[in-house]
């Protein structure tokens, strides 16, 4: 059994592995620049390392630095997701230099990490592609003249990375010089590689994500699928499982291919594959994330099932505890991810101190965080806060569960993405299940968020309360008996945000 794990990561991913390690008795070690000194993880944490050379250097890429407090310390390595999650060199210089990564081979995360390379494995696989380029266009003519075999639209993708990061579409000829000058800069830019393919682009597309988990014994597992369609920039937003989309024979045929594929390219630890699927229910692989998703408690809720236990396991060497058939899957679940972004404003960042946090609280209920009142959102990292999630027997109940939950979220001090979820669970496609990923910018009336954007209405009902309380005070000073002033102050205060609330 691993005694020891440092996180090679920060906010609330570096407490949700905490957690988890807690729970199993693990001894926990956070990594931290001088920007996350005060924050939760590393305050959570029984060992705590500052990796900044200075105040100005914010950077978690310190993969010969955290390795050596790893080596100092005696703990293995959980990566998390992003940073050096999908690094085949850091999983490389870890085997070598013998600390346990919480993850898949360098091997694989290296043959993965190429898209290009990836296509290629999974199509050899038995898994359908996405009509494309196998290696990197070499310049604009080339883009050219692939798009025109293809047909456009098409979306150039970064060949090294994610997260929407170095993606354009193009739907023209006209558009592709500007397209491709962007694509690789923002490319070179986020990973290091400005290298770019092709992929045809699918109109109207789902993301479908399969969760799969296998041991280094050959066992190999899926946790079935996730919707991941409610996207803004490339970016998801909003995940859920299981989809409304997916139909019951198609999700079968889905998952079975996942995991054949995953067996046959000996995968283990977590990992996801993404598809893209078309209104015909066609599924195409895109890419694998080596790594644990962001939007994984969805699958955890639904399954019961603990996926950063699961990877500390493998890691050990143990077996899978559990066979395919001992997957019971139960209910549905939805996730939203609360930004520190202004939704009136096109999302623009809101960085600062969150002078109010309360989270909402009750069954079904879990909230994934690092936040706190008093903790400054920063500028130099991704602006998600938390992930809220909420589970229900059906999907109807979960959504409920979610707005319930959303409606007691507060926080206050920055702007955040809870008006844009709440609007989102009001909309008539999205009740429905009839979204894809051009959800956003085709069935979400941005107006509408914005005519219904309520200004905060915390210092109204404190000033409607203390003038309640002044006028009550003045009617008891002019009584000759002890008066009965009526309501309480707190219960007339809470009738007032209440009012608020509905506002």
């Amino acid at each position: 059994m691993i005694k020891k794990i440092l996180v090679a990561n920060r906010g609330e991913i570096a407490m949700r592995i905490f957690r988890t390690c807690r729970v199993m008795n693990i001894s926990t070690v956070a990594v931290y620049t001088h920007v996350d000194r005060g924050a939760l993880h590393v305050r959570y944490a029984e060992e705590a390392y500052c990796i900044s050379g200075s105040p100005e250097d914010t950077s978690y890429l310190k993969p010969e630095l955290i390795l050596s407090i790893a080596k100092k310390t005696g703990a293995a390595i959980h990566p998390g997701y992003g940073f050096l999650s999908e690094n085949a060199d850091f999983a490389r210089r870890c085997e070598e230099e013998g600390v346990i990564f919480i993850g898949p081979g360098a091997d694989i995360i290296a043959k993965m990490g190429i898209k290009t390379e990836a296509r290629k494995i999974m199509r050899e696989a038995g898994l359908p592609i996405v009509p494309g380029t196998e290696a990197p266009v070499q310049g604009i003519e080339e883009v050219k003249k692939v798009a025109k075999e293809v047909g456009y639209p098409i979306m150039l993708k970064a060949l090294a990375g994610g997260g929407g990061k170095g993606m354009r579409l193009v739907r023209t000829e006209e558009e592709v010089e500007t397209a491709l000058r962007l694509s690789q800069s923002e490319a070179g830019t986020s990973f290091g590689n400005d290298a770019v393919y092709i992929e045809k682009y699918i109109e109207n597309p789902h993301h479908i994500e399969v969760q799969i988990m296998g041991d280094k014994y050959g066992n190999v597992v899926h946790l079935g699928e996730r919707e991941c369609s409610i996207q803004r920039r490339n970016q998801k937003v909003i995940e859920e499982s299981p989809s409304p989309f997916v139909k019951e024979e198609t999700r079968k045929k889905m998952l079975k291919v996942a995991v054949e594929a995953c067996k046959r390219i000996g995968y283990y630890s977590a990992g996801t594959l993404e598809f893209m699927m078309d209104k015909d229910q066609n599924f195409y692989f895109l890419e694998m994330n080596t790594r644990l998703q962001v939007e994984h408690p969805v699958t955890e809720e639904c399954t019961g099932v603990d996926l950063v236990r699961d990877m500390i396991m493998v890691a050990a060497g143990n077996p899978l505890p559990y066979k395919q058939e001992d997957i019971k899957f139960s209910g549905a679940a939805i996730e939203c991810r609360i930004y520190a972004e202004d939704p009136e404003n096109n999302f623009m960042p809101s960085p600062g101190v969150i002078t109010v946090r309360e989270a909402p609280e009750g069954r079904n209920l879990r909230l994934d965080s690092a936040a706190y009142a008093g903790f400054e959102v920063s500028l130099h990292y991704d602006p998600m806060i938390a992930k809220l999630c909420c589970w229900g027997r059906t999907r109807e109940s979960a959504i409920s569960n979610m707005a319930r939950a959303l409606r007691e979220y507060k926080i206050l001090g920055i702007k955040t993405t809870i008006p844009f979820h709440q609007r989102v669970l009001k909309n008539a496609a999205f009740l429905e299940g009839k979204y894809d990923t051009t959800f956003i910018d085709t069935r979400f009336d941005k107006e509408d968020l914005k005519r219904c954007q309520n200004t905060d209405p915390t210092v109204a009902v404190i000033a409607a309360a203390v003038r309640h309380y002044e006028r009550e005070k003045e009617a008891a000073s002019r009584a000759t008996t002890l008066p009965v002033v009526g309501e309480s102050l707190w219960k007339y205060y809470g009738k007032l945000q209440m009012t608020a609330n509905n506002y």
